[in-house]
């Protein structure tokens, strides 16, 4: 089977991880072009060095590459606010796009959890890299407990976080939120992030605190490890920290919850369940502290492959 040409629209550190990973690891994608706004970036540099087809000149420089034609999707890892123009220009070009940025224009697309579904969007958002690490895992919850109320901190080093993720940060927690109700299914979702300027550079850390019904906590747990290792099928340093947590919340001291004004209800009995996550990077391009990038690409690469695949089935 031919591969399918793809561009890459940024070219940081996702865009560069991306770059690497596809040229790697990928039977189906073939890398036609990295596109940037800054000359001197390295990940620019990094594809020329390999052969690819490069242009500082953003979508105006992709639209202006004498492959363009053969590119049939186009990766955006730039920035929400930039995605906007980038999707209408291409959506006119006839291209499918995979935004690894938190514009939501395009359905939420989480691998384990609805992979299959909106392979023929002309658009599909990969949320967040917190959103990628912890929406299985509020989903792996409310298959067993309907989850009232999810809340996920993703802690990534700042050295990890270039300067798209930064001008993203009011749009990862709400993008982030508005995934864990409408692909983990949390009847409500709250997203913080934390970026860690330790010295040596800490890992990705994930934790996932749902409230529950209560139901068969070792049923909990065996969901939680069967999505884990769903995850690990294409994020191998993606794991458990510990084992899953579980707390009884009785209606002696119940929970008040002010952002569940909106349901109806405030105060919460039943199960807490905690779940502490680690996310190694591969390091095909950062080291291997930089999980938060490893999960998003990673999650951007097997999303462009099934749509490859199916259109190469067509």
């Amino acid at each position: 089977m031919s591969r399918t040409k793809v561009a890459i629209i940024g070219s940081g550190n996702i865009g560069t991880d991306l770059m690497m990973k596809i040229m790697r690891l990928s039977k189906t994608l073939e890398v036609a072009a990295m596109i940037g706004v800054d000359p001197s970036s390295d990940g620019l540099a990094r594809a020329e060095r390999m052969g690819i087809a490069t242009s500082s000149a953003g979508i105006d420089g992709l639209l202006a590459l004498p492959g363009f034609d053969e590119i049939g999707i186009v990766f955006d890892a730039t920035s929400a606010g930039a995605h906007e123009r980038h999707d209408a220009v291409l959506r006119g070009h006839g291209k499918r796009v995979v935004d690894l940025t938190p514009a939501a224009i395009g359905p939420f697309v989480v691998p384990p959890v609805n992979g299959a579904a909106h392979l023929d969007a002309a658009n599909v958002n990969m949320v967040t890299c917190g959103g990628q690490a912890t929406i299985p895992i509020v989903h792996a919850i409310n298959r067993v407990a309907p989850v009232h109320y999810a809340e996920i901190v993703a802690s990534i080093a700042s050295k990890s976080a270039g300067p798209g993720t930064r001008a993203n940060i009011d749009e990862f927690t709400e993008t982030t939120s508005r995934a864990i109700v409408e692909i983990g299914g949390a009847t409500r979702g709250k997203a913080i992030i934390v970026l860690n300027p330790a010295e040596p550079p800490l890992i990705m850390r994930d934790t996932v605190l749902c409230l529950c019904e209560d139901a068969d906590r070792e049923a909990i747990a065996e969901s939680i490890a069967a999505m884990v290792a769903q995850v690990q099928e294409y994020v191998p340093g993606y794991r458990l920290k510990q084992a899953v947590q579980f707390e009884s919340i009785g209606s002696n001291r119940p929970l008040r919850i002010p952002e569940m004004a909106s349901t109806g209800r405030t105060e919460f009995t039943g199960l807490k369940v905690s779940v502490f996550l680690e996310v190694e990077g591969a390091a095909h391009y950062l080291p291997a502290y930089a999980g938060n990038l490893d999960i998003m690409t990673s999650a951007a690469l097997r999303t462009a492959e099934r749509i490859a695949m199916k259109e190469a089935a067509l």
